[in-house]
């Protein structure tokens, strides 16, 4: 970590700090914040950047120790999370999910299959769809490890007052947006 990327550290600006990406105030108009703004943004802002950089070593780890690619963790993810929430995992379900074709999701489950992840079995109320189970062994593997470490961001959010809670979830969720539909240039 370098200085000025950690909260309460100084030192020059880092590739977070506003002035590092925004040169001569080309992309944001800085002019009316005070220098204290822009380092608590900068900080706010590099904390975002360890934050995407712990989930990217995390996933990195886990697809790794599974053998498995991110779009493949994202579908055993999500046949996880259905049988757990009680609900049926299709294809069509799965290639919405991960917005992929239905022939990408064919390919994804034929090598999930041939690497012993899932299982297809026919759907209990719907004789033209089939119904997609992780293997328990899978299952097993991915809540050791992916599943226990991103369960430790329940214990971040827990530390948190109600009313922090209700700020950061009103930040990211306003952070999403303001990169999901940027303003016009």
């Amino acid at each position: 970590m370098t200085p000025g990327d950690s909260p309460r550290e100084s030192g020059p600006p880092t590739m977070y700090h506003v002035d590092a990406n925004n040169p001569k105030g080309g992309i944001i108009d800085v002019s009316s914040y005070d220098d204290e703004t822009l380092r608590q943004i900068s900080e706010l802002m590099a904390a975002l950047g360890r934050l995407r950089d712990a989930e990217r070593a995390l996933m990195r780890a886990a697809e790794d120790y599974m053998k498995l690619s991110e779009t493949d963790m994202r579908a055993l993810h999500f046949i996880i999370l259905s049988r757990n929430r009680g609900e049926i995992a299709t294809p069509g379900a799965i290639a919405s999910h991960l917005h992929i074709s239905t022939a990408s999701t064919t390919k994804l489950l034929d090598r999930l299959e041939r690497g012993d992840h899932i299982e297809r079995h026919a759907h209990p109320t719907d004789r033209r769809a089939l119904a997609i189970t992780a293997t328990e062994l899978t299952r097993r593997a991915a809540t050791e490890s992916v599943g226990r470490q991103q369960s430790r961001r329940f214990y971040a959010a827990a530390r948190l007052t109600p009313k922090e809670r209700d700020v950061v979830t009103r930040f990211i969720d306003d952070m999403a947006q303001e990169i999901a539909h940027p303003a016009p240039a």
